[in-house]
């Protein structure tokens, strides 16, 4: 069996690549765009039509959706089959996603639902896995991490684009998107912005934003999508994440490792970026407590980061999600807070309870291994996507 397997980077691409192979799976690999952001789309599908003519290919496979990825496998009628690990996705919302060979897995439940209604035959809710195999040798290995409360990405203050156009913006407005932020930043459970922002007041607000998405490139996406998942999004979970980090560094060491400015966090340590496959597993397990702090625009589901921790024996305490609660035992696997108040006493608590913090990171690094290793998860997937 051969898969062409299309890498653009991402950062679990390798993982699910040896798990196929484990599988049997002989896989070609097209990894133009990892090299080359810039290589024209046209001769990507050339180059990627090359491969489908010299080799008898049985699927074609990304981590996330790429329309003319389906259109291709559409014309040599073969599945395509994606697994959607990030939201938003703005790709999701374009005419090729009813494509009927397309066998579209997503993370997030609650986005599943919406994309769903395009194409209910073929598109699933698969929660996010992760490997162990490779993390196993670094709990034999000397510590070289000694962290207290650590923190591995973004701060999302860069990747806001609220914060560019903000001068631009009247202050009745302005002050209006501060009180949707407040509102939204520690409720958790539910994306309130979905509800609270209408049609018309994007309107009224696109005006002010020289650079507001073109949501003419994607058929069924809307500027009330865009506005309120990728701006809104991005803007409520920058705010969340400096908050976060401002208290907890007033009373304990916080390490973050993140190429975000993080001058509006004096006392917090910025260790800089932290290299994917060396030095981040052995951070999640060296670290008494792991922060999870979930993107806004992921509205129900769990993202990777939870699984990487879980993978490395690291200890995690995340932000409520519907489907942290769902997929995992609170209090058994990993813990979750409700509010920064809240969060401020489980630090202290486990700070103080290690025995029962490292029982936490044990099972919940056995009941992953269980339930949501890459084997099980990919298992599903090709069940599910070729009717097996």
């Amino acid at each position: 069996m051969k898969m062409l397997f299309y890498r653009y980077g991402s950062i679990c691409e390798d993982d699910i690549i040896k798990t196929f192979e484990e599988f049997g799976i002989e896989i070609i690999e097209y990894d133009r765009e990892v090299y080359d952001k810039r290589f024209p789309v046209e001769r990507e599908v050339l180059e990627i039509a090359e491969l489908l003519d010299g080799n008898n290919i049985l699927f074609v496979f990304s981590i996330n959706f790429f329309p003319y990825l389906s259109e291709i496998a559409k014309i040599y009628k073969i599945r395509y089959v994606t697994w959607v690990v990030d939201s938003p996705v703005l790709e999701l919302y374009t005419k090729e996603i009813k494509n009927d060979n397309n066998r579209i897995f997503i993370f997030d439940r609650q986005l599943k639902e919406e994309i769903a209604k395009y194409n209910e035959k073929c598109v699933f809710h698969l929660p996010l896995g992760a490997r162990v195999e490779e993390k196993e040798k670094i709990f034999e290995e000397k510590r070289k991490f000694k962290h207290e409360i650590s923190f591995v990405g973004s701060l999302y203050t860069e990747k806001n684009p609220i914060s560019l156009y903000e001068k631009n913006i009247p202050d009745f407005y302005r002050g209006y998107l501060a009180g949707i932020s407040d509102m939204q930043e520690w409720c958790y459970g539910t994306y309130m912005i979905d509800q609270i922002v209408d049609d018309d007041f994007v309107l009224k607000i696109k005006k002010y934003m020289n650079e507001f998405e073109d949501v003419n490139k994607y058929e069924y996406l809307t500027d009330r999508i865009i506005f309120t998942q990728y701006y809104m999004g991005a803007a409520v979970t920058a705010k969340e994440r400096v908050d976060t980090f401002k208290m907890l560094s007033k009373k304990f060491n916080v390490d973050l490792y993140t190429l975000s400015d993080t001058s509006c966090l004096p006392k917090v340590n910025n260790c800089g970026q932290a290299k994917t496959k060396t030095q981040m597993p052995r951070i999640f397990y060296e670290s008494k407590i792991n922060i999870n702090t979930t993107s806004k625009a992921i509205r129900t589901g769990v993202p990777l980061r939870v699984f990487d921790i879980l993978s490395c024996k690291g200890f995690v305490l995340s932000n409520y999600q519907t489907e942290v609660l769902e997929l995992f035992p609170q209090g058994e696997a990993l813990d979750v807070y409700v509010s920064l108040e809240n969060l401020e006493e489980k630090i202290e608590y486990y700070m103080l309870h290690e025995k029962e913090r490292n029982e936490i990171a044990e099972n919940g690094y056995e009941f992953l291994k269980k339930n949501y290793s890459m084997a099980k998860q990919l298992t599903k997937m090709l069940a599910i996507a070729f009717d097996i």
